[in-house]
């Protein structure tokens, strides 16, 4: 429908009288929204790496101070003999198994690197962002470890608990984030699971 305008028209600056009319309009509109949602789209791709990276930071920070200010096995009671922190090396995996297996570690985490980082292309998209959330996890404690290993060819440890006579496997930031982004991964399964029986 045709309308007179007393100001000037954006698309053919007539004072009289154009075409720009709703379809107008809408077409200008719509070009905002795309760009607004092409915008919010890059944030979270975006963010989903920043978390990554945070993990990266936080682990090495730790391990660097660990490695720098405490002699090997030296030990800070943090509450009395339950969580101390020691400063341990492991040439092994998370929680000290496979030792002495440096290039196999490197090769696997390489892979596994790769493989995160397109899961996590191919998932970001979705509404529920519990499961990316959990694949940044993974990939920056995979990644943390990594450096370790491509290093110094083993990994700085210093998280120990002890339950009475039963010490747990000392453990850093990096096995953290690898373990609760694989809890995550579990219950975003289980709640995907819920959902389709519904």
């Amino acid at each position: 429908m045709l309308r007179s305008i007393d100001a000037l028209c954006p698309l053919c600056y007539n004072k009289k009288s154009c075409v720009y009319d709703a379809i107008g309009q809408n077409v200008v509109r719509s070009a905002a929204a795309s760009t607004g949602i092409e915008q919010t789209g890059w944030r979270m791709n975006v963010i989903y790496y920043v978390i990554a990276l945070v993990a990266i930071i936080i682990d090495q920070i730790s391990k660097y101070f660990v490695a720098t200010r405490m002699e090997l096995r030296e030990q800070i009671p943090v509450i009395g003999d339950f969580f101390m922190i020691t400063s341990h090396r492991n040439q092994g995996a998370a929680f000290g198994i496979l030792q002495n297996q440096r290039w196999f570690f490197i090769v696997i985490t390489i892979a596994v690197v790769v493989a995160l980082v397109w899961y996590i292309q191919k998932v970001k998209s979705r509404p529920d962002k519990l499961l990316p959330v959990a694949l940044s996890l993974v990939l920056g404690g995979a990644i943390g470890n990594f450096i370790d290993r491509a290093r110094m060819g083993e990994v700085v440890d210093f998280f120990q608990f002890n339950f009475g006579s039963y010490t747990f496997p000392i453990f850093n930031v990096a096995d953290s984030c690898i373990v609760v982004g694989v809890a995550l991964i579990i219950l975003d399964a289980i709640i995907d699971m819920r959902r389709e029986k519904k």
